[in-house]
């Protein structure tokens, strides 16, 4: 299972106003395994770049003015993600700058060349409801070290969204339970009164919700979702 994590930088936010990207990072997952590929490129906009999105990224028209145009880089580009899922934070944004770029050189779009688009923003929401989805927020919830993000950066930040993918998803592909260990401070024969066990039985809201959720780790474990499996089971 190949995947991709990318991010882009831009002049801003709508292509279809005239922004243009100005730096694509990507690095390579197989399996759950960072194999230390990457791709990463400055992008001449061949426009002004506007000082609210230098403060954001840092790119100044000036800097970027002797990098290759996304013309230039395309095939690379193509070459490197093809055929692979991608992860991105907040897809929509990034594959809509892409499928601009892709488009006016009538290369195709990204859902033509790519497999499945995992947007790690919505799983986050969905994970963690009520709470900041930013990447900031994420690295600091999952411990992913970001103290050298000063300024959004398209390589920098798709490596720490890749290390935040995988603290997020490590309980569909881990569920580790030692059985054979006593919990610490018990001893085993001690007997000890419990008080009533109080049961709390999921209403059909909630049940509906659990089922969605089950759906959406299913597609993204391509089928491999350990508690789908286990309700079935206990179905039969």
């Amino acid at each position: 299972m190949r995947r991709i994590i990318l991010d882009t930088e831009t002049t801003g936010l709508n292509p279809k106003a005239g922004d243009r990207l100005v730096e694509i990072g990507c690095v390579e997952m197989i399996g759950r395994k960072l194999t230390g590929q990457r791709y990463h490129t400055y992008i001449n906009p061949e426009r002004d770049v506007p000082p609210g999105a230098v403060n954001v990224h840092g790119l100044t028209a000036e800097f970027l003015a002797d990098k290759p145009k996304f013309a230039e880089v395309k095939d690379e580009f193509v070459e490197f993600v093809r055929g692979a899922d991608l992860i991105i934070h907040n897809a929509a944004f990034d594959v809509g700058f892409l499928d601009h770029e892709l488009g006016m050189l009538k290369a195709g779009d990204i859902g033509t060349l790519c497999g499945e688009v995992i947007d790690t923003l919505r799983m986050a929401r969905e994970l963690r409801p009520g709470k900041r989805s930013s990447l900031d927020a994420l690295c600091s919830e999952y411990g992913v070290d970001n103290s050298g993000r000063q300024l959004h950066g398209a390589l920098l930040d798709a490596e720490l969204l890749a290390e935040v993918y995988l603290a997020m998803t490590r309980g569909q592909n881990s569920l580790e339970i030692e059985f054979d260990s006593p919990a610490t401070g018990l001893r085993l024969g001690a007997s000890r009164e419990r008080p009533p066990l109080k049961v709390l039985r999921a209403d059909e809201a909630e049940l509906a919700e659990h089922a969605r959720v089950l759906a959406e780790v299913a597609k993204d474990s391509k089928g491999k979702c350990l508690w789908q499996a286990l309700e079935a089971d206990a179905a039969t």
